[in-house]
């Protein structure tokens, strides 16, 4: 057995698993597709199709829990689906501003939102905002779960 593709699996799943913290990097996908690229290079022995379908499970639940999490943690916080929305808008408006603007942007959203829609106060929107923000950091959490589960179930298979 060439150990080559166990390699090509393990740097890339490192690799995604410090890309989690990082909004522009697709790394649920960089998993999937590094298990893709050990199946590809092994004859689908042992990762086959279904074992990949599997995998593509965990790697959507990955994503929608990544989409929803601010918006999520706005409305436990008493906010309006207005602050679900800005979040969700500002969520996707900070990708293109940096790091820190996946942290700020839905936070600003929300608070936006809440204010400008929802007529909420300052000290109402700011604890929206702050559910959200809350929730976009749970939302990484787990995301970083799925995609520790993801790497140890590829390595249990593939050795």
């Amino acid at each position: 057995m060439s150990w080559l593709p166990s390699i090509v699996f393990i740097i890339l799943w490192l690799a995604a698993m410090f890309a989690t913290f990082i909004p522009v990097i697709p790394a649920t996908l960089i998993i999937w597709g590094a298990a893709l690229v050990h199946a590809l290079l092994t004859g689908f022995q042992p990762l086959t199709w279904g074992f990949l379908l599997g995998l593509g499970v965990l790697a959507a639940m990955a994503m929608l829990v990544d989409n929803v999490a601010a918006a999520w943690g706005a409305k436990k916080f008493g906010g309006s689906s207005f602050a679900a929305w800005g979040a969700l808008i500002g969520g996707l408006l900070g990708i293109f501003l940096g790091p820190l603007g996946f942290l700020i942007a839905p936070l600003l959203g929300a608070i936006i939102f809440e204010m400008l829609f929802a007529r909420k106060n300052w000290l109402e929107a700011a604890k929206s905002g702050m559910g959200t923000l809350l929730g976009i950091l749970g939302g990484i959490g787990a995301k970083l779960l799925i995609h520790l589960g993801m790497g140890v179930l590829v390595l249990i298979q593939i050795f």
